[in-house]
């Protein structure tokens, strides 16, 4: 297995011209393919400029590229406008949506002692390695996986054969996967290669996906303090080499230590792209290392207008909320859903500040009263907005309209920010 093209530094501007060679070596790499498949993500991660390789990777495959599907998860599948947003002009006939829950196949376990070693005991159970039956049954010679690595709060660092396994999963290996790493702690994950999840992933790849013919496309993009995005690296290859390569990157363009705790935090988030709390909590996850105890996270979200993905995570959100790491254990002892659906579980351990810094919540369309049923406390996104000048400020340092300090960042889901002194600071 072979790293087949790599670009990439601290100070690199990557654009269409370092797309398009990445690219070329992705296809060189098997010779002449003739029957191609894009996993790009979805719109969701969008700043990952997936939407921008697909494009060109049509326009070098032409119709050898037969087939592309957005690595959805358990996400909706994208209307028109986000496909739009994602993929501009790419031809509609080409999309494939992924259905999580029927259009899968087992490729096999990783079997429970090698779990439970990853896990360091936390977990003893077998995990299954799932993906979307096209990429079995396809006949394709070429796999393209797309995507970028960022820190991340179930396996680390995103991508890599994370969009195989849970891009293009299924139930069993997404629920587990989430709750097995919700178990292990998100703070002793988040921005980190080698972390459990990743390890049984790895695994699964070295076992069951030999013979599939998957190379991956990986980008590294920093968000400058301006809000501008700038893509420092790409790494093309079909080993784990290509990933360590672009998570040593990301680590050090989208890690920010802080010298000192905020008091208060306050982020914004992309509307078009975050508009359940299921995603816009990545403003609480890649935060919550740098908040002061007792301090506040202010989160301005106007395209937030629902809880879950789907109408049964929505339902156990809204249920039981986001409580502390040991209620939701307790709540998942006691309860058949939440055991059925432990992905939602993990979600609502991720969303928690276990109490030690408060919440306001400012979306779109979610009530006063359904904010607070999930234990977060409601604020208007309008007045917040105004409050802190979100609209001309850079990320850092900045005081309120009434001279009070804050720290600010605008989509946090591009990054982790953590106090120098936090015991699991990557330093």
């Amino acid at each position: 297995m072979t790293v087949y093209y790599r670009r990439g530094g601290t100070d690199l501007q990557l654009g269409d011209t370092d797309f398009r060679d990445a690219l070329t070596a992705a296809i060189s790499a098997v010779g002449n393919p003739q029957k191609v498949l894009a996993i790009p993500p979805d719109h969701t991660r969008s700043d990952s400029r997936a939407g921008e390789l697909t494009r060109i990777a049509y326009q070098l495959l032409g119709s050898r590229l037969t087939d592309v599907m957005p690595a959805l998860g358990t996400h909706e599948a994208m209307n028109e406008d986000e496909l739009n947003y994602m993929f501009g002009d790419l031809p509609r006939d080409l999309i494939r949506v992924h259905d999580w829950q029927n259009d899968v196949a087992t490729l096999g376990q990783v079997d429970a002692e090698f779990v439970n070693a990853a896990t360091e005991g936390l977990y003893q159970k077998p995990w299954s390695a799932q993906v979307n039956k096209l990429l079995l049954e396809g006949g394709h010679d070429l796999i393209l996986s797309l995507g970028q690595v960022v820190p991340h709060e179930v396996i680390g660092m995103a991508n890599y054969n994370k969009n195989i396994f849970v891009g293009t999963g299924g139930n069993k290996g997404i629920n587990e996967s989430h709750y097995l790493s919700a178990l292990y702690g998100m703070e002793k994950t988040m921005g980190r290669c080698d972390t459990p999840l990743r390890r049984i992933l790895n695994e699964a790849q070295d076992r069951f996906c030999s013979s599939m013919p998957i190379i991956y496309v990986l980008t590294v993009v920093e968000s400058l303090a301006s809000g501008n995005k700038v893509v420092r690296g790409l790494f093309v290859g079909d080993s784990h080499d290509v990933f360590l390569e672009a998570g040593a990157l990301s680590a050090k363009v989208n890690c920010f230590v802080v010298e000192r705790s905020p008091k208060t935090v306050v982020v914004t988030m992309n509307p078009a792209k975050y508009k359940r709390t299921w995603l816009a909590n990545k403003s609480i996850y890649r935060t919550r290392m740098l908040i002061g105890d007792r301090g506040k996270l202010v989160v301005i979200a106007p395209g937030v207008k629902a809880f879950g993905e789907s109408a049964t995570v929505d339902a156990i959100i809204r249920k039981y909320g986001y409580r502390t790491t040991p209620e939701v254990l307790q709540a998942v002892s006691d309860n058949q859903d939440l055991q059925e659906n432990l992905g939602a579980a993990a979600h609502l351990i991720h969303g928690t500040s276990e109490n030690r810094f408060e919440i306001v919540y400012a979306p779109g369309e979610l009530s006063k009263t359904e904010i607070e049923s999930v234990g977060y406390q409601y604020g208007s996104w309008q007045d917040l907005q105004q409050h802190y000048g979100c609209e001309r400020l850079a990320n850092g340092w900045h005081k309120d309209a009434d001279g009070e300090e804050f720290y600010f960042i605008s989509d946090p889901g591009l990054g982790l920010w953590m106090r120098a002194d936090h015991p699991h600071a990557i330093v």
